[in-house]
């Protein structure tokens, strides 16, 4: 019974243990007419039922706790009121002697709850309001708040949206007290994703987040200026052809509802240099954060360059209030909430960019090859016949015992056929999609390539197969193959050419040798081989291949690079946030540990020694780049926002947050220390550093954490920012030259042959363009200028 009298005088925990007296209750007691005293000194008045309380009743422990309500069969169960020695209460539903139903509960330090409680625990629809006045109603979880709620901070800050685990987590909106708007995409109490963050003076900006900080690029238009629709402005982003700009539970924000339509507002200077204090407030969510306390973007540092060349520091506001009635806006970019670059652009001419886009993105889909094959089939049906096949053929080899692979296992005719009518048969599930037939390329083949890359059966089952289902994303390349992606980012789903298909399979048994010999290969990593038969003989294919850019980590910049440089650049105008850029876009070269640099291109001789030994050519290094905010300017940008809500936050001695380095750190390797869990693409050990003695590290990112090392996997790098030579574009800025970053990469494209339309197209194209640009070459040449401009162009030897 002591816990029953001190659950509650601790409003945060929840507890599941029975609260009935029924343990109390001895045959030594002494008995009166409806009334029980026991020899420990409790006391029950009321109704019985044989020895046992029923029906109406009170009861009184020796410590002074009551209740006083229905009973049954000796248990607490009806309705009834329970009161605490320390003052606490609880008046409503008690079923079997748990809070189970509808009741308020009122704690000792003052707060109230008022709602659904299940087995003793906040569970469903309900309202409290905390000791300092904080109010949150809404939806809870096993005691925290979980789904729809709105929470009102006792300083007139308030946040509507969805939570997770007791944070905000989803989309919401969030009202500050000066006027401030946020609108968009939040995970883990912090601002993750995509929004619209208006100021209270009627500017605003629109843009991407990461772990609360601007991260990405990003559009801001001032007060005064004149407001595009929603659309336009994701258009000019490159935010409609990309789900991952935004979290999956964000990807139908209408944000533009939100947007609210106030006159300018003047600020005081308070609020144009509050940049690194944080307010102090109280609340069970802590009010030290930037989004409770009423620090918000309004009065965040940005840098620009002045006429001196040096650096200023203004706020956003005083941008906002120096822009009104102009038809100017700001193309930015940021990185862990540095702005690094800057570029002031016509709002009349981006407008007319975005229509353009739109009107291209249209004609693109019409022209795609794969697309038009789908034409009156829902995309749904295609992914659920996918899962379904997929699903069915891991669970038929599974359980066959594990053996080397054959001779036998390769080719065509190692495979699993099955036909799937949509009403099931004894074989196949009934499933909402329409009847097709299956097809499992070499299951025994992939399963093992699966193996060697310690993939668990179930848990690749269920990233594709799971109740979230797959996404469909948008093609970076020219193929207008179809791409789908597992909800949780490990895999990539893409569809295939017959004569791709016909490449794969030609050189599948070198491909597991190769991969099985070579266990941090960059090439590719395929899992399987599918096809999909729709009605009238209609044929997909597809292929499961590992994300290269499975990372928690927001990648920047991505770079498909060949080596060649005939139509290897991207037209400015169509470069948004996802945009994989090529070879003569690239500005930067990167510098690596001296180790590092070494096993990489040991690495990519072997791949392309292998590639070349199967007549492969048009293959790339798919690049891509996480900037950290560069150093210099640490503790003079936007502080990080801390959640609201977690009870501390990083401070020093005299209660000052502090600023966590931007940089990133790398240290010994320690398994303990880092998530060895087998990923999508990389299989290896832990790398060695020259710079730390030849030993294994890993590399420490602040507020993110600790990360293993591994070819094309986590690898840190300083990129050197290469000065363009045209600076006829004075509009754009950009701020820094040297930057940390950490690289992932690998070789993609690999179903290539050097076949006789190769050598016809290369015969062309050297008479127009000249030999040695174009990509299409013989393909030893391929592989030692694919080789050469990786040694000299991307990561060229430090000096």
């Amino acid at each position: 019974m002591t816990r029953l009298k001190t659950l509650f005088d601790e409003e945060s925990k929840a507890n599941n243990e029975q609260l009935g007296p029924s343990s109390c209750i001895n045959v030594e007691s002494v008995e009166r007419l409806n009334e029980k005293a026991f020899p420990n000194g409790d006391l029950y008045v009321g109704d019985f039922k044989e020895i046992l309380p029923h029906g109406k009743g009170k009861y009184t422990w020796s410590d002074g706790t009551v209740y006083d309500g229905d009973w049954e069969a000796g248990k607490m169960s009806g309705k009834g009121l329970l009161i605490w020695p320390s003052g606490a209460k609880y008046n409503g539903d008690i079923s079997g002697g748990y809070l189970h139903g509808f009741g308020a509960f009122t704690a000792s330090d003052g707060s109230i709850y008022e709602g659904h409680w299940r087995m003793n625990i906040r569970h469903g629809y309900g309202k409290k309001k905390y000791s300092n006045s904080d109010i949150y109603e809404g939806e809870w979880k096993e005691g925290e708040h979980e789904g729809k709620g709105i929470y009102f901070w006792n300083n007139g800050n308030k946040y509507t949206g969805n939570w997770k685990r007791g944070k905000m987590h989803g989309r919401g909106v969030m009202e500050w007290i000066n006027g401030d708007h946020y609108n968009g995409c939040w995970f883990n109490g912090f601002r993750h994703g995509n929004g619209i963050y208006q100021y209270a003076d009627g500017g605003y900006y629109f843009g991407t987040w990461t772990r609360g900080l601007k991260d990405g690029k990003g559009l801001f238009y001032p007060a005064g200026s004149k407001r595009p629709s929603l659309k336009k402005c994701c258009t000019s982003l490159g935010y409609d052809n990309d789900h991952k700009t935004a979290l999956p539970q964000c990807s139908s924000l209408h944000l533009e509802e939100h947007i609210v339509k106030k006159p300018s507002i003047k600020r005081s200077l308070s609020e144009k240099i509050l940049v690194s204090g944080v307010l102090k407030g109280s609340g069970r969510m802590s009010s030290k954060t930037a989004e409770s306390s009423g620090l918000s973007d309004s009065g965040r540092e940005f840098v620009h360059h002045n006429s001196s060349g040096t650096f200023s520091f203004d706020s956003d506001a005083g941008q906002s209030e120096l822009q009104e009635n102009t038809a100017v806006i700001y193309e930015r970019e940021y990185m862990q909430g540095v702005m690094i670059k800057e570029r002031i652009r016509d709002y009349n001419k981006l407008s007319k960019k975005a229509e353009k886009k739109t009107k291209f993105h249209a004609k693109e889909t019409q022209k795609s090859s794969c697309v038009g094959i789908f034409k009156g089939h829902n995309s749904y049906h295609l992914m659920l016949n996918l899962q379904l096949g997929i699903r069915y053929t891991v669970g038929k080899i599974t359980p066959v015992p594990k053996r080397e692979v054959r001779a036998a296992d390769f080719g065509d005719r190692a495979r699993i056929t099955m036909f799937f009518p949509k009403k099931g048969s004894q074989f196949t599930p009934p499933h909402k999609s329409i009847d097709f037939y299956w097809k499992d390329y070499c299951p025994m083949v992939f399963r093992h390539l699966r193996e060697l890359f310690k993939l668990d059966a179930a848990e690749y089952m269920m990233s594709i197969c799971g109740d979230d289902g797959l996404t469909e994303i948008s093609s970076p390349g020219k193929s207008g193959s179809l791409f789908y992606l597992s909800h949780d980012d490990k895999f990539v789903i893409k569809t295939l050419k017959k004569s791709e298909l016909k490449v794969l399979l030609k050189m599948l048994p070198k491909y597991h040798n190769h991969v099985k010999e070579h266990e941090n290969t960059l090439i590719t990593k395929f899992f399987g081989l599918h096809r999909i038969t729709l009605p009238g003989k209609r044929k997909v294919r597809f292929v499961v291949m590992g994300n290269m850019f499975c990372t928690e980590l927001r990648i920047h910049r991505r770079y498909d690079l060949k080596g060649s440089t005939h139509g290897r650049i991207t037209d400015k105008d169509k470069i948004h946030e996802n945009t994989t850029l090529k070879d003569l876009d690239l500005s930067y070269e990167f510098h690596m540990d001296k180790s590092l640099r070494e096993f990489l291109f040991d690495q990519i001789a072997d791949d392309c020694a292998f590639l070349k030994s199967q007549q492969i050519i048009d293959y790339s290094l798919l690049l891509g780049l996480h900037f950290r905010a560069p150093e210099p300017l640490d503790g003079l940008v936007e502080p990080p926002n801390i959640s609201p809500n977690m009870q501390s936050s990083p401070a020093g001695q005299d209660g000052e947050v502090l600023f966590p380095s931007k940089g990133f750190v790398l240290l010994a390797h320690e398994p303990s220390s880092v998530n060895t869990d087998p990923g999508p693409h990389i299989r290896g050990r832990a790398l060695r550093a020259f710079s730390l003695g030849n030993q294994e590290v890993d590399i420490l990112v602040p507020g993110t954490g600790r990360l293993r090392v591994q070819l094309g996997v986590n690898m840190p790098a300083r990129a050197n920012h290469k000065l363009p030579q045209d600076e006829s574009d004075s509009a754009e800025v950009e701020l820094f030259e040297v930057y940390d970053v950490i690289l992932y990469m690998g070789i993609i494209d690999i179903l290539q042959e050097y076949n006789a339309k190769k050598k016809a197209e290369h015969a062309y194209k050297s008479v127009k363009f000249g030999p040695t640009t174009i990509s299409v070459v013989e393909p030893e040449l391929y592989a030692n200028r694919f080789t050469n401009f990786l040694k000299q162009k991307v990561f060229p030897e430090q000096p």
